[in-house]
């Protein structure tokens, strides 16, 4: 018996080559690849090009040939990763497709601009962020998977050191070590009246019979599922946030509208579309509290209260930020903030923009102004001061001062290693079928062309 996943490759190898003998070479979203069941179209690499010359990125190669094969990897990722039931949630999603839409517009220097750059609207360029930002982050997590078990003795650390030639040993730039205190502006309760009963009116209008989709398209400020009338999709309860699921996973009948639910996003009411087993299928409406003028200066006056409090000696700078600090990453001890390594040792092209740009004339033991800033894990505005705890100087690494760096760099090198031996296998063992004219790529890995 012939199986789906052969006919499937048949129709998709049938497809390149007729793709490749036409004249006309105008069609943007042709299939370029197939790994297992999932195509790589050309518009796929197209866009992530766009990304990259949005970033700055550069790479010594040829670009396109060196996206395309990431997307490879992605999918062999992707596939893995559904067979192991990886995920990621929909609030780990939207929390980084806002900071990049939010760092994309301050590039370019508006929303308009963006879209003429994309030569897309805004809520298309959303929509190919959330696509693009849950495959990487379900990559990640599936490498993550792959090389949880690997561990590093200090021993093999100080043998990794001691076989470095002197020429070797990284260099080390300037590093700094950083606290903050981080302010929500408050939301008045005038707003939150607004909000909700604007979504009580929603409710009471579903009620009476008018379509909750409709409303959804127009009044729904999730860009994403509003053009598709609020629909999110089939979901399991650990792809939103506890506050949504709770909510959520309680409706029983096809079409029942839920309670007004509070998230971190805004505020939300949810219909029920159909559910399967333990995945359903919901639509919502999104409406999301604005902050006024008032609330910004208030948080900004609040801040700068602190401040003369710590210029006074009435508290340190750890105890005003357990105190008074919203960051509930950095609060608990006392303000440190910590690299995706766990260090609190920050180069300066890991720390974000602004908080680079307030450090700028600090010396040890000072701290900034208040300055305003996006939380770019919850997407929301923020105002914070920041205290430049000590600076180190440039230097050659040793095992003293560095030991951290060079455990992570020897993890970071085992498990490449490791990932790669995964990767060379998974290619032997899936479906894998590359367009003629995407053949010629210099690959860093072997045996993609079969």
């Amino acid at each position: 018996m012939v199986s789906l996943k052969n006919i499937i490759a048949a129709v998709a190898v049938s497809y390149l080559t007729f793709a490749e003998t036409q004249a006309q070479k105008m069609v943007i979203d042709d299939v370029v690849a197939i790994v297992g069941d999932d195509a790589i179209l050309r518009s796929d690499i197209e866009a992530q090009y766009e990304q990259a010359m949005m970033d700055g990125t550069s790479y010594n190669g040829d670009m396109k040939c060196h996206i395309f094969e990431q997307l490879l990897i992605q999918k062999l990722m992707i596939n893995q990763a559904n067979i192991d039931s990886v995920i990621v949630t929909e609030s780990e999603v939207m929390g980084q497709v806002d900071s990049r839409i939010n760092y994309f517009v301050q590039q370019v220097g508006g929303q308009e601009k963006l879209e003429e750059y994309f030569n897309k609207p805004m809520a298309q360029i959303k929509r190919d962020q959330i696509d693009m930002v849950r495959t990487m982050a379900i990559t990640q997590r599936m490498q993550r998977k792959i090389t949880e078990d690997v561990k590093i003795t200090p021993s093999e650390i100080r043998k990794y050191f001691n076989s470095m030639s002197e020429d070797s040993i990284p260099y080390i730039s300037a590093q700094y070590e950083i606290q903050q205190i981080v302010v929500y502006p408050q939301v008045e309760q005038s707003e939150i009246d607004r909000i909700k009963g604007r979504l009580r009116d929603f409710q009471k209008q579903v009620s009476e019979g008018r379509d909750f989709a409709t409303l959804a398209v127009f009044h729904s400020e999730d860009a994403v599922s509003a053009t598709r009338g609020g629909d999110l999709g089939w979901a399991t309860k650990a792809t939103y946030v506890p506050e949504f699921s709770a909510v959520a996973f309680n409706l029983q009948e096809k079409g029942k509208v839920s309670k007004i639910v509070e998230t971190e996003y805004g505020y939300h009411i949810i219909q029920l579309i159909d559910r399967k087993g333990d995945r359903i299928n919901l639509r919502h409406i999104l409406l999301k509290p604005k902050i006024s003028a008032e609330s910004k200066r208030k948080a900004v006056e609040f801040l700068d209260t602190v401040s003369t409090m710590l210029k006074d000696e009435k508290l340190t700078f750890e105890e005003a930020a357990m105190r008074y600090s919203m960051d509930k990453d950095s609060r608990w001890n006392g303000g440190k903030m910590l690299n995706e390594g766990g260090s609190v040792k920050f180069q300066l092209n890991e720390i974000p923009a602004e908080i680079a740009k307030a450090l700028q004339g600090l010396k040890e033991g000072e701290y900034s102004k208040p300055f305003a800033m996006i939380d770019e894990k919850r997407g929301k505005e923020t105002y914070r001061i920041i205290k430049l705890t000590k600076r180190h100087e440039p230097h050659r690494a040793n095992i003293r001062d560095d030991y951290n760096m060079l455990q992570g760099l020897m993890l970071e090198r085992k498990c490449k290693s490791i990932v790669d031996e995964w990767i060379e296998q998974r290619i032997k063992e899936i479906y894998i079928s590359i367009s003629p004219e995407w053949r010629n790529c210099d690959f860093e890995y072997k045996g993609w062309v079969k």
